[in-house]
């Protein structure tokens, strides 16, 4: 029995899905490996798509330039953000206050950190390139403002007052931030974030000082 024009059509569609999206992992994963090789200022984008076997169109049909494919992995932490705006993610407990909002935030973030360590040779090889490269890391700092604005957005789905969702969520990403840098290895990413936010909660909870 042949298919129906319209079952041939989403199947079609599926391959060209499937094709895009292997390309854009070829495309990452020579990018990761030329970076780690010639560093990168010594890689172009010429270089990334003879490696990963495409062409120019199909690089930039992906990426605007070489610096967003250190970047590209970050696009499934956004998804996770999004996803949370629906029926993943439900505040631990009420997110009124504003430690209350921070505390329904950590879960989150540490689903986030534990994304970003999925791979540890990849996430160390990525920290020693925005180390290396100030024009990374000030597209990184551009990248954490969104993912910021990312988890504020978060609370407001869920009617934190807006002040509240602002603050807990620069609160958050502070306690992300500080989890990289203290984290003593890639593996230690989680704990160390963890401690940051119970840290941080502790200072909310500590009586004042006369």
């Amino acid at each position: 029995m042949s298919e129906r024009p319209s079952e041939v059509k989403k199947s079609s569609l599926s391959l060209v899905e499937r094709k895009q999206r292997a390309a854009r992992s070829r495309i990452i994963d020579a990018a990761d490996a030329l970076f780690a090789e010639r560093g990168f200022d010594n890689v172009s984008v010429t270089d990334i798509a003879e490696r990963a076997e495409v062409g120019r169109t199909t690089f930039f049909r992906h990426f605007g330039d070489k610096t967003e494919v250190v970047f590209a992995k970050e696009q499934a932490m956004f998804d996770t953000i999004t996803d949370a705006t629906a029926v993943v993610w439900t505040p631990t407990q009420s997110a009124g206050s504003l430690a209350g909002a921070l505390s329904s935030l950590e879960p989150l973030v540490v689903r986030l950190c534990t994304q970003a360590t999925s791979d540890l040779a990849a996430y160390e090889r990525r920290a020693r390139l925005l180390d290396a490269h100030e024009e990374l890391r000030a597209r990184d700092a551009l990248k954490n403002q969104y993912l910021s604005d990312e988890l504020a957005k978060v609370l407001l789905k869920h009617d934190v007052a807006p002040a509240i969702a602002t603050m807990a969520a620069q609160l958050a990403l502070a306690c992300y931030s500080s989890g990289r840098i203290l984290a003593t290895a890639p593996s230690d990413l989680v704990t160390a974030t963890r401690a940051a936010f119970r840290s941080t909660l502790a200072m909310n909870s500590a009586p004042a000082e006369v």
